[in-house]
């Protein structure tokens, strides 16, 4: 097998990025944002939706707050 389809650390084949979700469940802290969820549906972003956490778009707009 050819190393340009071989990670270099773990010996795994290459695969190709995903693509980034619509929407990202927020836990706001000090040192920035950190992301706990993905998805691309809004209403399983808000039922998963919990106090302290905010729900933005893929640009970082807020969407809603919990």
């Amino acid at each position: 097998m050819s190393r340009a389809f071989v990670k270099e650390d773990s010996g795994e084949r290459w695969t190709p990025p995903s693509a980034p979700a619509q929407y990202r469940i927020v836990l706001p802290t000090d040192h920035g944002p950190e992301v706990l969820r993905e998805t691309d549906d809004l209403l399983l972003a808000l039922q998963r939706l919990q106090a302290g956490l905010e729900v933005r778009d893929r640009q970082g707009i807020l969407i809603a707050r919990g």
